[in-house]
């Protein structure tokens, strides 16, 4: 068995309203369909986007929003000045890191429920001041 590409992933949440404002400010995601659970929650969509890439389980207990095996999240980003600047006006902390040998600058912090995202940024674009 192969695989084709990255589905989505799944994080869990106890604030529905502010994990969706968070990953709409900061990565510009945005609900879309969903199919009709049991259970609270939204898929959201990057802009264009025919499928969700990311989904999101609602209503549940602050104790359950714990870190697994997975470490973090990763996304390709455009925009490295504006996105760090977003970060520091809510006052997300944040670790920017340039990869070495290949360039590529990688942007990390977590969402409101301790998930760990990763940004990646084309080698070409500015360091932010």
């Amino acid at each position: 068995m192969a695989v084709a590409g990255m589905n989505h992933f799944t994080i869990l949440t106890d604030d529905l309203e502010k994990t969706l404002a968070f990953y709409s400010e900061h990565l510009g995601l945005r609900p879309g369909p969903r199919p009709p659970f049991a259970f609270p929650g939204a898929w959201l969509y990057a802009e264009g986007g025919s499928d969700a890439i990311l989904h999101v389980i609602a209503d549940r207990p602050r104790e359950e929003l714990r870190k697994g095996v997975i470490d973090h999240m990763a996304f390709t980003g455009s925009d490295l000045a504006r996105s760090v600047g977003k970060l520091k006006a809510r006052g997300v902390a944040y670790d920017l890191r340039k990869l070495p040998a290949y360039g590529t600058w990688q942007l990390f912090f977590f969402d409101p429920n301790g998930a760990k995202v990763e940004i990646d940024f084309d080698p070409a674009e500015t360091a932010p001041a």
